[in-house]
C-alpha cells in the first residue's frame, strides 16, 4: 500500500522512488501538494533558489533530409524530394552565427535529419571548420539517433563515431530523438529511427566519455501516463550508471507534442494541451529524477504563463530564447521570446534571471559580445 507522506518524505530526501511510488505520483498525488513538494525539492537542489537560468543559442538544421519516418515531424523530407532538400552551407552558417554573436549567444544547437549519404567524415569536416572559424562557439549537436545512424552509414561503432565527433569539435550531446522511450511507442511514431536501446547506449557511451548531455521527453501523443513515468525511470537509471564525477545528464526537458499538419494528426492523434497536466509532468520529473539537477520549462511549446507556473512546480531553467527553431514551430508552436522578454518573464514569476552556458555556468549578458 502506498502511503502519501512516506512517498513525499522520500522525494524530499532525494531518495530513489520505486516504480509503484512513481506511478502513484502521476495517478493519485494531489497536484497542489505535488507541485509544492517539487518546489521544495528544487529549492534544496539549486545553489540559489531565487535564480532561474536561461540561455542564448541558435538552432541550425544541418539538413532536412531524413529517413526515420517520424509521424510527428513536418520539417523533414525524403532523399528523392530534391526541390525541398537542403544541406546548410558554410556561408549560411557564418551568417547565422554572426547574427547569434551580435545577440550575445555562445552556442549552436546543430540538428538535422538522418541523411542516408552523410557519413562521419562530413560531420568531422563541418565541426572542425566551424571551430576554425569560431573557436569560442560551443557545438551542442546531433543526438543519439543521429550518432547511431551516422555510425551505421560509416561502418563504425557509435563509440568510435562519438570519439571522432568530439575530436572534431563536438562539445555536448542533446537528448534529441527520445520522444517516449518505449519500444512500441517508438515503432509506431518513428518506425525507422534507431531503437530505445540504441538511444540509451549512445547516451551511456557519451557519459563514459564525460561528454555533457541533456535528456528530453515529447509527450501527449499515443503514449500512456505510465509510459511517461517509465521514460523518466529509464532516464534516472541511465544517469545512475554515469561514472562518478562525469557530467552525465545536466538537464531534463519535457515538451508537449504539437500536431498541426503531422501524419499523426492525419491518423487522428491531435494535440491536447493542458497546463495542469504539464505542471504534473514538471513536478513528477523533479521528484523521480533525483539525480538530475536542472529541470527546464519548455516555454516554446507551453507558452509564457504555464512556463512561469512551472518555475514554482519544480523547474529551475527557462531554456534558450531560440533565435531560430524550425521543427517544433512547423507543427504549431509559435511562442517567441527575445533576451529582454525571457528575463522579464522570469522576474514576473518572482525570480532573478541568470544567463548561463550549456554547462550551467553563469555568463554575463552582453549584446554584441564576441
Amino acid at each position: 500500500m502506498i502511503r502519501a507522506e512516506e512517498v513525499f518524505a522520500k522525494a524530499k530526501d532525494r531518495a530513489t522512488l520505486s516504480r509503484q511510488e512513481a506511478y502513484w505520483l502521476w495517478d493519485e498525488a494531489p497536484l497542489e501538494r505535488l507541485a509544492a513538494v517539487a518546489d521544495e525539492v528544487r529549492r534544496g537542489v539549486v545553489a540559489d533558489s531565487n535564480v532561474v537560468t536561461w540561455q542564448i543559442d541558435r538552432n541550425v538544421n544541418i539538413t532536412n533530409v531524413c529517413v526515420s519516418g517520424c509521424k510527428f515531424c513536418n520539417f523533414h523530407c525524403k532523399p528523392h524530394q530534391t526541390q525541398k532538400a537542403f544541406i546548410t552551407s558554410i556561408e549560411e552558417y557564418r551568417e547565422k552565427i554572426d547574427r547569434m554573436l551580435e545577440l550575445g549567444g555562445d552556442q549552436l544547437l546543430l540538428q538535422g535529419g538522418m541523411h542516408p549519404r552523410l557519413g562521419v567524415e562530413f560531420y568531422e569536416d563541418l565541426f572542425s571548420e566551424l571551430k576554425r572559424l569560431y573557436p569560442n562557439v560551443r557545438l551542442h549537436a546531433l543526438g543519439p539517433p543521429e550518432v547511431a545512424h551516422i555510425a551505421k552509414v560509416s561502418g563504425i561503432t557509435s563509440r568510435q563515431c562519438l570519439e571522432r565527433l568530439v575530436a572534431a569539435g563536438l562539445d555536448s550531446l542533446p537528448g534529441a530523438g527520445a520522444e517516449i522511450l518505449d519500444p512500441q511507442v517508438r515503432k509506431t511514431i518513428s518506425p525507422a529511427k534507431p531503437s530505445v536501446e540504441e538511444w540509451l547506449e549512445v547516451m551511456h557511451e557519451a557519459h563514459e566519455m564525460n561528454l555533457a548531455t541533456s535528456a528530453t521527453m515529447m509527450y501527449g501523443h499515443i503514449e500512456t501516463p505510465h509510459q511517461r513515468v517509465d521514460h523518466l525511470l529509464r532516464i534516472r537509471d541511465l544517469q545512475d550508471r554515469c561514472p562518478e564525477g562525469n557530467y552525465g545528464f545536466l538537464a531534463f526537458i519535457p515538451w508537449i507534442f504539437r500536431s498541426t499538419g503531422t501524419r499523426l494528426e492525419a491518423e487522428g492523434v491531435k494535440s491536447n494541451f493542458s497546463a495542469l497536466e504539464y505542471i504534473r509532468v514538471i513536478a513528477v520529473s523533479r521528484l523521480i529524477l533525483n539525480n538530475i539537477r536542472n529541470i527546464q520549462a519548455s516555454w516554446l511549446t507551453v507558452g509564457k504563463a504555464t512556463a512561469q507556473l512551472a518555475l514554482h512546480s519544480g523547474a529551475n531553467d527557462m531554456g534558450s530564447i531560440m533565435i531560430e527553431e524550425n521543427v517544433v514551430s512547423s507543427a504549431g508552436a509559435h511562442n517567441k521570446f527575445d533576451a529582454e522578454g525571457i528575463q522579464r518573464a522570469i522576474r514576473e514569476a518572482g525570480f532573478t534571471p541568470q544567463l548561463r552556458d550549456q554547462l550551467y555556468r553563469p555568463r554575463v549578458y552582453e549584446v554584441g559580445a564576441k
